[in-house]
Order: C-alpha cells, then structure tokens, then sequence
C-alpha cells in the first residue's frame, strides 16, 4: 500500500532519541491480536468471487464495489481477513472507509493489522478522525500507533515494521528457537533473528538458517560472532533505506535510534512500496506535474501544482519563439528553413531525455560522489557526440537526396550534431545543477530540458543558414 507523502510540518516532532519508543514497543506487547470472527456475510449487494482468497485480489475487487458494499464487506468479514485487504485498497480509497465506518468496527479491523500497514492508512485519514479511531482502540494499541505516527512517513521509522522477534544474547539457540515458535503467530515471517542484550540494543543478526544449524546448548551470543552491523537511523530517508536494502540484498534492515536500540526492521515488501512511489514521483515530477498527484487528487489541487510550471514553460516557449523572431528575415527568404528547423529540436530533445532519465535513475539507485557525477556528464557528451555525427550524416544525405542542395544537407546535419551534444550535456548535467541548488533533480527538470534544446536548437541552425545559405 502506497504511502501518502506528507512534509514534517504535518507530524509532531520527533525526540532526539528515541529509545523510550523502542522500549514501549518491545516491553508493551504487540498490537492486539482478537480472535477473527466467524460469522456468515450477508448479502452486501456485489458479491466478492469466492476465488479471490488472496488479499491484494479481494482489494482489487472490493474497490469495484460502491463505497456502501465495501464498508458492508468489510465488516462482515473475519478481522483478519478484512485487515489484510484494507492494507491492499488504494489509500484514497482506505481512506473513505476508514471515515464512513463505524468508529468500533473500524477499530477492530485496525487492531488486526501490522502497525506499518495500520499506521499507512491512519496516515491517510483526516486527523479528527484518527483520534476518533484510536481513542476507539485497546489503550495499548493506540499508544502503540501513536508512537509510530509521530514520525515523519517518508523516514525509516515512518516505514518500519515494529512486529520483530528479540531473542536475548545470554539465551541458547535451543530457547530462541522455542521463543520463535511461540511468538510467531502473532509476528511478521521472521526472516532474521535480532539478538539485543538487556537494555535491547541490538548486538548481532542471526538469519534462521543459522540459528537451525548452530549446535544445541550453543549461546546466542556465540552463535552470532563478532559482526560488522548493517543498520540505519529511524530518521534516515526511506529512499536511503531502499539503496542500503538493495545494495546489500537483505530482506529486512534493522531501524535503531541514536544509542543502537533496536526499534524496528524495514523489509523487502516495503522497500518495493518506496521504489514504486519515488519511480511515479520522478515521472510526475519530470513533466512538471504534482509528484504526490494522482486520479483521485480534487482537481483544483492538480491545477494549483500544474500551472506554475505551465507558466514556466511558456516563458520558455516565449523565449524559442523570440530566437525564431529574430531570423525572420532568413525563414522569408528559405521557407523550407522553417520545416526543417523543428526537427533538430526535436531531435536533440529526445537525446537529452534519455540521458536526463539514465542520470536520473543513477541519482535515485546510487550514491554519486562529484566526480564520478561529472565524468557521467562527459559520457553522455561523448553519446550525443557520435550520435549526432551519425543522425547529422543522415540528415545531411537525405536532404541532399531530395532538395538537391549540398550546403543545406551540411548545414542541417552540423546544427543537429552540435544541438544533439548540448542536449546531451544538458540531459545529464541539470539533474546535477538541481540537486546542487538542494532541489529534487526531477523536478521539472524536462521542462527546463525542452527550453534548452529548443531555443539552442532554432539558433543554431537558423545562424548556420545565414552565414552559409543566405549570404
């Protein structure tokens, strides 16, 4: 389930440490677990097909429903079943339930869930009637999901999970392995044991393969070695989480605060929820659209995220066009400059696209050090290099070819060649320019692109026809 982008200003403000959360978390006990209840759905007009017994599947076909049938599918379903599926609809659409529900069923299903999943959606929900909902909930899970709200969603501790298994480092593996089976039911798949000592700060990673394996009477602590830990800060950003995760191939990364406790572990499934919103946030935002909009955004919010870069990309459009104003004279004496003209724009546009979306992507999966960022520059100087020999060459040839004019051949193919380099350098320097100037390197950054290449584009092809074909 994705997650709602919010900035800090929406959130309390989190403690420097955060070693009392990570105490009430494992001390406190875990979300309530209430027997799922068995009754017979009645008939909620719609009915689900009795095949989708995967959650995501009955999210799919529950979001068909009107907003009534869902509300009444839902709270006839086991509690279970029904948390799992409201993890799965859309946050919008969680949304609306959750605030047309009954507070006590609500808080029932809400109970049911894992607090990452739980805290997601409640992060969609207006925020009088969040507290509605929790103050509906058992003391200890409210207090549980308020600690989890209180931290910025787009950190890893607005995306960890809090449902982990400690095993104590003076135990044997004989009794973490009876401690696993008897936590189990009420924790995510543990696909790594955290051994903490006795103030819980985390002092090794064991995965169960090795737990399994170890020799029976084996102490935790032995079992575990001397390891160099792999963690990261509850206020590191989610998108640095998903670098770490998918560097080092873990399925889960543990959360500590600033003194090492452990607070809680991001895993694998969250990490492709992060990727999936940061891949759509850079595509909004390369066009200058809302990076956090979608269908379902009120459409007056669309035009007041929309229109300051519209009219940006006017004044750019306004620019091109004055550089065409200029060689008015050239376009009236070759008209055919002015059918040629568009296609050297186009074409280096498109050769700096691809190195905007190459540095782009570079710039979200790794960390750039400046001068490897740089010599990424100068290999995408050396692409549009030959590239643009190659389309000017074709450029030159087809013209040839049909007007019979060798000096317009060369004059299109150069001013393509030297606007497919610019467009190149441009595609993969303005990503860099932005993040300098400590701005989001997608943001907009096409439209600043097309400006570029454009204007450049018209230039230098309408100069080179002066000098060469109109003198």
């Amino acid at each position: 389930m994705s997650t709602r982008p919010a900035s800090s200003s929406e959130r309390p403000e989190v403690s420097s440490s955060a070693d009392a959360f990570a105490a009430s978390i494992h001390r406190g006990g875990n979300m309530a677990q209430q027997p799922p209840e068995k009754e017979t759905p009645p008939p909620c007009g719609n009915e689900l097909n009795a095949d989708a017994a995967h959650p995501a599947d009955r999210a799919e076909q529950l979001e068909q429903l009107s907003l009534a049938e869902q509300m009444c599918v839902l709270r006839h379903l086991p509690a279970d079943e029904a948390a799992e599926a409201l993890a799965e609809l859309d946050g919008q659409v969680a949304r609306d339930v959750l605030e047309n529900m009954d507070a006590d069923d609500a808080a029932r299903i809400l109970s049911e869930m894992w607090p990452d999943d739980a805290v997601d959606v409640l992060d969609e929900v207006d925020e009088g009637h969040r507290d509605v909902l929790l103050n509906s909930m058992t003391p200890e899970d409210a207090l549980e999901l308020r600690a989890l709200l209180t931290f910025d969603p787009d950190t890893a501790a607005g995306v960890m999970n809090t449902e982990i298994i400690l095993v104590n480092s003076d135990a044997s593996v004989d009794d973490a392995i009876l401690q696993i089976r008897s936590e189990l039911e009420d924790k995510e798949m543990p696909y790594y044991v955290y051994v903490v000592d006795s103030m819980d700060k985390l002092v090794g990673v064991l995965s169960l393969r090795d737990l399994m394996l170890s020799k029976p009477g084996t102490q935790v602590r032995d079992a575990v070695g001397k390891q160099d830990l792999i963690t990261v800060s509850f206020d590191a950003d989610k998108s640095e989480v998903a670098r770490i995760l998918g560097h080092y191939n873990f399925l889960c990364l543990p959360v500590v605060d600033r003194e090492g406790h452990l607070m809680g572990v991001v895993t694998h499934d969250d990490v492709i929820d992060i990727l999936q919103d940061e891949a759509s946030a850079d595509m909004l935002g390369m066009v200058g659209a809302g990076q956090t909009e979608d269908v379902d955004t009120p459409w007056l919010t669309s035009v007041r995220m929309r229109l300051p870069w519209l009219v940006i990309n006017m004044l750019n459009s306004a620019m091109s066009a004055f550089i065409v104003y200029m060689f008015e004279g050239n376009i009236a004496q070759m008209a055919l400059l002015a059918v040629l003209m568009p296609m050297v724009a186009n074409q280096a546009g498109n050769t700096g696209q691809q190195a905007l979306a190459v540095m782009i992507r570079q710039l979200a999966t790794e960390k750039f050090d400046k001068r490897k960022a740089w010599f990424a520059v100068l290999r995408e100087a050396k692409i549009g290099i030959l590239t643009g020999m190659i389309m000017g060459m074709l450029a030159c040839f087809s013209i040839m070819l049909l007007t019979d004019n060798l000096l317009l051949g060369a004059v299109m193919g150069s001013a393509l060649l030297l606007d497919m380099i610019l467009g190149a350098v441009a595609g993969g320097s303005i990503p860099l320019i932005l993040r300098a100037l400590g701005r989001d390197p997608a943001q907009a950054s096409s439209i600043f692109l097309t400006a570029l290449t454009d204007g450049a584009g018209f230039f230098i092809f309408l100069s080179l026809a002066g000098l060469f074909l109109l003198t």
